[in-house]
């Protein structure tokens, strides 16, 4: 549900100009040349807040999806970012940079792989998988970042930990006259947390030839794609062709100069981009993340909303929580048996009013239910 549909409960706060109170999901198409962060400037100054937080980062060289909450919302973050992901990925063959990406500096030659050891490569990476992160990445060793680590040259070894590759289809190749491959556009999608600049170098090493990304495009995260995003029609096209002719003319400076305007400069139109692709969280995406749906009676609604104990009268559907409760601790084992199961709390009219939980307890039965946070302006 878009913001701008007629009867959303936060029309009223737009026309006034009330944008701060505005909670929302906002898929928004991020262009080569900046970082994640940067790239939310002209969303925090269209709806006039710093409540602003994306849910997975793209590479400075990476453009795409990025799927941004603002407001209350920003409290789901850590459930979106287990989502699993798309992504369109341009690989060069021939040479490894140290960044794994356009940016480095190249640290090893190998031959061109054939094409059929290519394919063959690309095969058996579907899967589960131990995967080692990119020396440059965002990840924390020790509490820095490993990109900052591997500057000064203190950076040892990152951990494998376990990634799934979904499904691998190859695109787009670019051969030789001797069959071998020099670029490849490859669709991946991944579980959360694996690199693609990773898959890239592993991939390349299993079929005797070194490789890095010069070209990669988020198109979906989880229930989220793409075309539902805030300037994605001002993506350029994505081909072997185009992102080559991008990385040898050094063009992305120039992407670099386009967003940044796009950051500093909120024009009008750009505000109402902004407006109109911010999304309601509705109880389809609720599922997605793993929440319970709860349906909070109408008469209810401001006990739920000044914080007043909680109590199974307050619920429509107070029965689904405990089939699903039952459900949960079947499957629960270990270590995680006290975790929260967690409960998406919506009205009648599918306005989302916030999060509660509820816990295993020592006798077996659910601790009473705990608020988790309200969206106060319901």
């Amino acid at each position: 549900m878009s913001f701008s549909d007629a009867g959303n409960p936060d029309a009223g706060m737009i026309a006034a100009g009330n944008y701060a109170a505005l909670s929302g999901i906002l898929p928004y198409a991020k262009k080569s040349g900046l970082t994640s962060f940067s790239s939310l400037g002209c969303i925090k100054k269209a709806l006039h807040t710093k409540k602003v937080g994306h849910t997975g980062t793209l590479d400075s060289f990476a453009e795409g999806l990025l799927v941004v909450l603002t407001g209350s919302l920003t409290r789901l973050v850590p459930f979106f970012t287990l989502f699993d992901k798309t992504y369109e990925a341009v690989i060069s063959f021939g040479e490894e940079t140290d960044t794994l990406d356009p940016s480095g500096s190249v640290i090893r030659s190998a031959p061109l792989p054939d094409s059929a050891d290519f394919e063959k490569a690309l095969d058996s990476f579907r899967g589960n998988s131990m995967q080692s992160p990119p020396a440059y990445s965002a990840i924390h060793v020790n509490g820095r970042r490993a990109s900052e680590l591997a500057r000064e040259g203190k950076l040892q070894d990152i951990p494998a930990r376990p990634v799934t590759v979904f499904k691998s289809e190859i695109l787009e190749t670019r051969l030789t006259p001797e069959n071998r491959v020099s670029c490849a556009r490859v669709l991946f999608h991944v579980s959360k947390g694996t690199y693609i600049r990773s898959l890239a170098r592993d991939i390349a090493l299993s079929c005797n030839s070194a490789a890095h990304l010069i070209g990669l495009k988020r198109t979906k995260v989880g229930c989220f794609s793409l075309e539902q995003a805030a300037f994605a029609d001002e993506l350029e096209d994505f081909t072997i062709e185009s992102v080559v002719r991008r990385t040898e003319n050094g063009s992305m400076s120039s992407f670099c100069d386009k967003v940044r305007q796009r950051t500093d400069d909120v024009r009008p139109q750009n505000e109402d981009t902004i407006l109109r692709s911010l999304m309601s969280f509705d109880p389809n995406t609720a599922e997605y993340c793993g929440f319970i749906r709860l349906t909070l009676r109408e008469g209810r609604r401001f006990d739920f909303i000044n914080g007043k104990p909680l109590k199974a009268a307050f619920f429509e559907d107070f029965e689904s929580l405990e089939a699903a409760f039952e459900l949960y601790k079947k499957r629960l084992s270990g270590s995680c048996m006290y975790e929260p199961l967690n409960c998406a709390v919506f009205l009648p009219d599918r306005t989302f009013c916030g999060v509660v939980q509820t816990a295993l307890s020592n006798t077996g039965g659910f601790r009473r239910l705990k608020y988790g946070f309200v969206v106060q302006k319901v």
